[in-house]
C-alpha cells in the first residue's frame, strides 16, 4: 500500500501543493487550509503571532494522510483495484460507435412506434369500428340509454344505492397502467359540465360508440404494450379504456362541482381534427362592445387560442376609430424586415400603412403571424384581457390588413402553408364589406371568414351570416359565456371538411404533455406522454358530401417507455439520449424539469411542453445541433459543455460528442450524447453463468430498479418479479418466456463475480473494528456501469445518520433512467484513486437539516491496449463528527522541537476551514457555517481564492428557471428587501436569462447580499 501523500512547497508561491494521493479535492483542501491560516499571518495585528508555514504544512500533511488512510481502509478501494487488475488479461475494451448507436436506438424506437401505428392500425380498427357503428346507427331522438359515467363509478347515494349512470366495478391495481385501479373489461364515458349527459346527441353518440368496447379489449390483448385507448366525440363526450378510478384527475369535479376537462380542447384532438392553419382574429373594440359583450368577446378569443397548436400561426387585430380620426391612403411600395427565430432575415412587401384605428394587440407582431405555441397564446390572452372599448367600429381596414398579412405569408411560403382563416368578432356589421372580399378573396375564397356575433341583438345577424357564408366560413351567435365553448368548436368542423370528404386518415403525433391521471403520485419522468391519433368521419351517404367529423381516436405512448430503448449502460457515466420534435421542442431530456415546487406541492410549469432544445442544450449557441435535428438530418458534432450537478451547486467540464438522426414516419428526432474519454469505451468481461449466479444472490447486491434487464411489465405473471428475480429466472431457465438484455446480463454477472470479495472485506472490517471505530463510517458502497450496487453497514440500521442514502427516496444517490449516482459521476472525473467528497444533511420533516455525513468516493479504472474505461466506483459515508475530530487533532500538532503550539485552529482569533473542490465548507469552528458556500460566509477570502486562481468563477444559464413576480406595493416608497428577494429580482430581469453563479465576491465575514460586487444569483 502506498504511503500517505506528502506536501511540498514551491519557493515562488507560499501555497501548499499536494502532488498526488487524495487528488484534486485534497489538494484544494490543503491549499485552502494554507490560505486561511496564512491570511492571518500576512497582516498580523498587535499581539498576534504569525503561524510558521512549516506548521501549516504539518497540519495539512497529517490531516491529509489520516484521511487518506481512513477512506481507503473503509471503502476497500485498493482491494477492488486489485481484483480488477487480476482479471485484466481477460478483459477487452470496446470503443462505442456513436452514429451506429443512435441509428440502432432510432430503429428500435421506430419499431416500437410502428407497433403503436399498429396501434394506429389498432387505431385504424377503432376508426373503422366507429365509422361502421355510425353508419349502422339510426338517430333516435327519444333514445333512453344508461352508460357508465367516469365520474360516477362506484358512487352511492345517501341510501347506499349506486347512483344513476354509475355502477359497481371491480377495480384492480395494474402495474402496466402505473398501478392505477383499473378494470380492463370495459370503457367508461366522461362529459364536461357544460354538456348535458341526457342530451339526445350525447345518448345516440355514446350508444353508437358502445361497439368500441370489444375492439378496445381485443387491441389490448393483441398488443399488451398499449396503454390508454380512447375516442373523443365532436359532441363532447370522451370514451376511455380501461375503466379506472384515481383521485385528482382533471375530470373530477372541483370544489364548485365544475368539470373543466373537455377532450375537444386537447392537442391530440385538435391536431387530428384539422390541418395546420394561419388565423388572424379581428376584434371590434368600439364603444358598443362594452360590458358583458366585451367579456364574452375576450372569452371567445381565449377559447379560439386554446384550439391552436404549435403547427398553427396567429395574430390579433383590435379595431376602432375615435372621433376625429380619418382614414389614410394605404401605401403598397414599402418593405419590412422580419427577424425569424433562427436569426434568418426575410424581406416582405410592407402591408398597408397602419392607421390609427388598426391596433395590433402586440405591437411587436405588426404585419406578421407568429407561431401559436403556448407562450405566445398565453401572451395574447393577457393582452386581450387588458383591452378597453372606445370609439366607433371600423372593420373594413382591419379586414384588409388581415387579408394582406395572410397573402404575404402565403406568397413567401411562410406560416402553416395550409388553411387560412379570419375570425371576425363583433356585436354587428354595419355593412357587408363586399368591396374588401372582391379585392382579396373572391372568387377563389382561399381565406375562410368565420363570424361571431356577440350578444343577444340580432339586428345585424343577416350581414354577419352573409359574410361567413360567402367566404366559405361559418356564422354563430354567442349570447352568454356558457355558449362560447360549443360555438367556437364549430369552426373546426368547417376546416376539417376537405379532409373529411377525401377521407384522409392522417396519423398525428403530439408534443409531450403531462398525464393528469399519473400526476399526483409519480415522478416527473413518468408523466410525459405523446399521443398518436386519427380523425373519424361519417360514412353515411346523405352526409358524406357535407364532411361530418364524428371525433378522434387516440392512444397514449409513455415517453419513459420509449426512452427505455436507449439503455443507460450503453451511454456511459455522463451520456444520455433525448428526443425533440420538428418544431425544436423537447419531448424527453434528462435535464428537462417540467415541475416546480409551490410549498409542499409539485405543479407543472406553464410552458413545460414547449421547452426548446436550445434552452436545454444552451451551449449550442450557433444552433447547429437544433437546426440539424429540426431538419431530420443524420450526423454528429462535438461541444465543450458545463454540466451542473447536485442541484446546481457543482459543475463538471466535459467535451461531449452529439450523434443525431430522425425517427422515420414521425416528426421526432433522436439525439445520443457520449462524453469524450472514458465515456467512449465499454469494459467487457466474461464469466460462467454458474459462478455469476452464485455471486449475484448475495444479500448486499441490488440492481437499478429503473433499468430494463428483463421485460416484466407486459406479462401479468412477470409483473410481480423484481429485475433481479427476473434475471435469475432467465439464467436458470425457470421461465423461457422472459425476454432479457443478454449483453447487460453478461456485464452484471461479470461485475458480480469481480466485486463479490468486497462483501467479505466490509463484513470483516465491521466485526473486527473496536467500538471507537464504529463511529467512523456508516456505510460502504460500490457501483458498476451495469447498474449493480453493493452496500454494507458498519453500524446498526437504527444508527445510520442518512437513512435515505442509496434508497429510491434519494434519487441522486442511485442509478436511474436519467443519470448515474452523483457520487459516481463526480468520482469518474477525478484521477483514478483520488477521492471526491460531498456533504449530506440529516432528514427533517420540513427539508434538509444539519449536515451529518460526508460521502467519499473514488473511481476504479482499467486500461487495456491504451484504452481506459471506468470499471466501478467505490466509496463510504464518513460521519461528520469523526472528520472534525480528525482535523482538530491534526491541528494540535507542532513541528519537532517547538514544544507547545503557540497557536492552533481552536484559538478564537484564527479561522480554519476545510472546503470541498466546489467551495462548500466541510469543516469550520462555527457549526452553522458547515455546508454553506464559502463566498457567503467570507466573501473577502473567496475573492482572494479567485484572484490567485485556486478557484474560478463559472456562470451557468438556466432557461427553465421560474421566479416569483415582485409583489405590488401601493406605497410609493421602496420596500425593505432581504438578500434572497434581491437575488430573485435580479435573476428575473427580463433583459437577461436566469443565471447561476457558483463563485462570487462579497464583503468579509458577512453573507453576500445586494451590496456585494457580484451578488449570488440562484433561481432553480
Amino acid at each position: 500500500m502506498p504511503g500517505p501523500p506528502r506536501l511540498s512547497t514551491s519557493p515562488s508561491c507560499p501555497y501548499i501543493r499536494m502532488p498526488w494521493g487524495l487528488g484534486p479535492l485534497l489538494w484544494k483542501t490543503a491549499v485552502i487550509l494554507s490560505l486561511l491560516l496564512s491570511s492571518t499571518a500576512l497582516s498580523p495585528t498587535s499581539g498576534q503571532t504569525k503561524i510558521p508555514l512549516e506548521m501549516v504544512k504539518l497540519w495539512a500533511d497529517t490531516f491529509g494522510g489520516d484521511l487518506y488512510d481512513t477512506v481507503t481502509k473503509y471503502s476497500g478501494s485498493l482491494l477492488l483495484q486489485k481484483k480488477y487488475k487480476d482479471v485484466e488479461p481477460s478483459l477487452r475494451i470496446q470503443e462505442v460507435d456513436g452514429l451506429e448507436l443512435v441509428r440502432k436506438f432510432s430503429e428500435d424506437m421506430e419499431t416500437m412506434l410502428h407497433r403503436k401505428v399498429e396501434a394506429v392500425k389498432v387505431l385504424q380498427n377503432l376508426v373503422e369500428a366507429t365509422e361502421e357503428a355510425d353508419l349502422n346507427h339510426e338517430f333516435n331522438k327519444s333514445l333512453v340509454f344508461d352508460y357508465y359515467n367516469s365520474v360516477l363509478i362506484n358512487e352511492r347515494d345517501a341510501n347506499g344505492k349506486y347512483v344513476e349512470l354509475g355502477a359497481e366495478f371491480v377495480l384492480k391495481s395494474n402495474a402496466h397502467f402505473s398501478n392505477l385501479m383499473v378494470n380492463t373489461s370495459l370503457s367508461s364515458v366522461q362529459l364536461p359540465t357544460n354538456v348535458y349527459n341526457k342530451d339526445p346527441d350525447i345518448l345516440n353518440g355514446v350508444y353508437m360508440s358502445e361497439t368500441l368496447n370489444p375492439v378496445f379489449v381485443e387491441n389490448f390483448q393483441r398488443d399488451p404494450t398499449l396503454t390508454w385507448q380512447y375516442f373523443g366525440s365532436s359532441t363532447g363526450f370522451f370514451r376511455i379504456y380501461p375503466v379506472f378510478v384515481s383521485p385528482g384527475i382533471k375530470w373530477t369535479p372541483d370544489e364548485n362541482g365544475v368539470i373543466t376537462f373537455d377532450c375537444r380542447n386537447r392537442g391530440w384532438y385538435i391536431q387530428a381534427a384539422t390541418s395546420p392553419k394561419d388565423i388572424v382574429i379581428v376584434l371590434d373594440t368600439s364603444g358598443s362592445m362594452k360590458g358583458l359583450r366585451m367579456t364574452i368577446a375576450k372569452h371567445t378569443i381565449s377559447t379560439i387560442l386554446d384550439t391552436l397548436g404549435e403547427n398553427d400561426f396567429v395574430n390579433i387585430i383590435a379595431t376602432h376609430q375615435e372621433k376625429g380620426e380619418s382614414s389614410r391612403t394605404p401605401r403598397q411600395d414599402q418593405q419590412i424586415l422580419v427577424l425569424l427565430p433562427q436569426q434568418l432575415f426575410l424581406v416582405l412587401p410592407a402591408p398597408i400603412q397602419y392607421n390609427d384605428y388598426i391596433h395590433y394587440v402586440e405591437p411587436c407582431f405588426k404585419g406578421i403571424l407568429v407561431q401559436a405555441h403556448r407562450d405566445n397564446r398565453e401572451h395574447f390572452k393577457q393582452l386581450v384581457d387588458d383591452l378597453m372599448v372606445k370609439g366607433v367600429g371600423v372593420v373594413d381596414q382591419a379586414l384588409r390588413e388581415a387579408f394582406q398579412i395572410l397573402k404575404q405569408f402565403q406568397e413567401a411560403r411562410q406560416g402553416s402553408l395550409c388553411n387560412q382563416a379570419i375570425m371576425l368578432i363583433s356585436d354587428g356589421a354595419v355593412e357587408d364589406y363586399e368591396a374588401v372580399f372582391e379585392e382579396y378573396n373572391w372568387p377563389d375564397c382561399k381565406v375562410r371568414v368565420f363570424t361571431y356575433l356577440i350578444g343577444r341583438e340580432v339586428t345585424f345577424a343577416d350581414r354577419m351570416k352573409w359574410i361567413a357564408c360567402n367566404n366559405k366560413g361559418y356564422y354563430t351567435q354567442i349570447s352568454t359565456l356558457a355558449d362560447t365553448q360549443e360555438n367556437v368548436m364549430k369552426y373546426l368542423h368547417v376546416l376539417s371538411r376537405p379532409m373529411v370528404i377525401n377521407h384522409d386518415h392522417d396519423i398525428i403525433w403530439t408534443e409531450a404533455y403531462m398525464d393528469s391521471k399519473l400526476f399526483t403520485s409519480h415522478a416527473q419522468s413518468l408523466m410525459l406522454l405523446t399521443t398518436v391519433s386519427m380523425p373519424v368521419f361519417s360514412k353515411k351517404n346523405e352526409t358524406r358530401s357535407h364532411g361530418i367529423l364524428l371525433g378522434v381516436v387516440g392512444s397514449d405512448i409513455s415517453l419513459r417507455e420509449l426512452m427505455k430503448l436507449a439503455p443507460r449502460y450503453k451511454l456511459g457515466v455522463h451520456g444520455y439520449a433525448f428526443l425533440n420534435t420538428n418544431n425544436g421542442y423537447i419531448l424527453s431530456h434528462p435535464d428537462l424539469r417540467p415541475l416546480y415546487r409551490e410549498g409542499k406541492k409539485l405543479k407543472p410549469k406553464p410552458n413545460y411542453n414547449s421547452v426548446d432544445l436550445s434552452e436545454v442544450e444552451w451551449e449550442d449557441r450557433t444552433e447547429t445541433l437544433r437546426t440539424a435535428m429540426i431538419n431530420g438530418e443524420t450526423g454528429s458534432l462535438s461541444m465543450d459543455v458545463k454540466v451542473p450537478l447536485d442541484k446546481g451547486k457543482r459543475v463538471l467540464f466535459l467535451t461531449n460528442d452529439y450523434f443525431f438522426t430522425d425517427i422515420s414516419d414521425t416528426p421526432f428526432s433522436l439525439g445520443v450524447v457520449l462524453s469524450q474519454g472514458h465515456g467512449e469505451y465499454i469494459l467487457l468481461g466474461n464469466t460462467s453463468v454458474e459462478e455469476g449466479l452464485h455471486d449475484l444472490l448475495h444479500p448486499d447486491l441490488t440492481l437499478a430498479s429503473d433499468w430494463i434487464y428483463c421485460i416484466t411489465d407486459i406479462d401479468p405473471d412477470h409483473q410481480k418479479l423484481s429485475q433481479l428475480e427476473a434475471m435469475v429466472h432467465f439464467l436458470t431457465g425457470q421461465d423461457t418466456d422472459l425476454e432479457c438484455d443478454e449483453e447487460l446480463v453478461r456485464e452484471v454477472l461479470f461485475d458480480a463475480v469481480v466485486t463479490a470479495p468486497m462483501e467479505a472485506y466490509w463484513t470483516a472490517l465491521a466485526l473486527n473494528s473496536s467500538e471507537d471505530y464504529q463511529h467512523v463510517a456508516d456505510t460502504a458502497f460500490l457501483g458498476t456501469r451495469a447498474g449493480l450496487l453493493r452496500s454494507s453497514l458498519f453500524v446498526g440500521s437504527e444508527k445510520i445518520s442518512n437513512k435515505k442514502f442509496l434508497t429510491p427516496e434519494d434519487k441522486a444517490s442511485i442509478f436511474t433512467m436519467d443519470h448515474f449516482p452523483l457520487w459516481y459521476r463526480q468520482a469518474a472525473e477525478q484521477p483514478a484513486g483520488s477521492f471526491v467528497f460531498n456533504l449530506h444533511s440529516a432528514e427533517e420533516p420540513e427539508g434538509p437539516g444539519e449536515p451529518v455525513v460526508v460521502t467519499a468516493s473514488t473511481a476504479v479504472a482499467v486500461t487495456v491496449d491504451k484504452k481506459t474505461a471506468i470499471a466501478a466506483v467505490v466509496g463510504i459515508q464518513i460521519r461528520l463528527d469523526f472528520l472534525h475530530h480528525l482535523f482538530w487533532a491534526a491541528t494540535q500538532q507542532c513541528s519537532a522541537g517547538d514544544g507547545l503550539c503557540p497557536q492552533s485552529c481552536q484559538d478564537s482569533d484564527l479561522d480554519c476551514f476545510v472546503i470541498d473542490n466546489n467551495g462548500f465548507i466541510l469543516i469550520s469552528g462555527r457549526p452553522q457555517e458547515i455546508g454553506r458556500f464559502l463566498g457567503e460566509v467570507d466573501g473577502a477570502l473567496m475573492t482572494q481564492l479567485l484572484s490567485t486562481g485556486v478557484f474560478s468563477q463559472v456562470t451557468l444559464y438556466d432557461y427553465q428557471a421560474m421566479c416569483k413576480p415582485p409583489n405590488h406595493h401601493h406605497s410609493a416608497a421602496w420596500p425593505l428587501v432581504s438578500p434572497t428577494s434581491t437575488r430573485s429580482r435580479t435573476c428575473c430581469s427580463p433583459a437577461t436569462p436566469s443565471t447561476l453563479c457558483l463563485f462570487t465576491r462579497g464583503p468579509s465575514r458577512r453573507p453576500m447580499g445586494p451590496s456585494s460586487a457580484g451578488p449570488a444569483k440562484r433561481c432553480l
